[in-house]
């Protein structure tokens, strides 16, 4: 592959927080060259999703403001990094409302173009739960997964840690050390 742009998607509530300190640890040891772009979902709030499909006159969707932000950077990465805290067993609001938006994207500009290029693309998740259970996590797992499966696009699967407290995930070892290979 040709040298690789790495979206990040920060999902979480709060800055700073367990999932995000997780990418930025696995980010560091992306192969060399690669280029980062890290965007914040809550410095660029989507508006509620609104499907057009079926309206009678047909809309056209034109995305403007931080949706133009958004699909202009999911077109230019080559693999998306989804980072998301585990929130009631699944990814937070505004992962899910950014994903929501790809079934508007679809839509916008040539028949076809939207699926063509995400089939190109690599999307990975990162997550960070505070139970006990990591299998809470499935329904998150799946989410990105099948989300990947619909284009089809690769899946590079989850990294998934766990920690409660701020800055707990920096005494998860093993998901530590897992990190430094995650994107290879």
């Amino acid at each position: 592959m040709s040298s690789r742009s790495f979206l990040f998607l920060l999902a979480g509530a709060r800055p700073d927080g367990n999932t995000e300190l997780l990418a930025r640890h696995a980010a560091a040891d992306l192969p060399g060259g690669a280029v980062q772009r890290w965007i914040r979902l809550g410095d660029a709030p989507l508006d509620t999703y609104e499907d057009l499909r079926h309206l009678d006159p047909p809309r056209e969707r034109v995305p403007a403001g931080a949706e133009r932000l958004l699909l202009d950077a999911t077109l230019e990465a080559t693999d998306i990094v989804i980072a998301s805290p585990l929130y009631w067993y699944s990814v937070s609001a505004s992962a899910k409302l950014y994903l929501d938006h790809w079934s508007g994207w679809l839509r916008v500009g040539e028949p076809g173009s939207f699926r063509a290029r995400m089939r190109a693309k690599i999307l990975w998740g990162v997550s960070v739960y505070s139970g006990d259970d990591p299998a809470d996590a499935d329904p998150l797992f799946g989410t990105l997964r099948k989300s990947a499966d619909y284009f089809p696009m690769r899946f590079g699967g989850l990294l998934l840690g766990q920690g409660n407290r701020p800055g707990d995930i920096l005494q998860d070892t093993p998901t530590l050390t897992r990190a430094k290979q995650f994107f290879s």
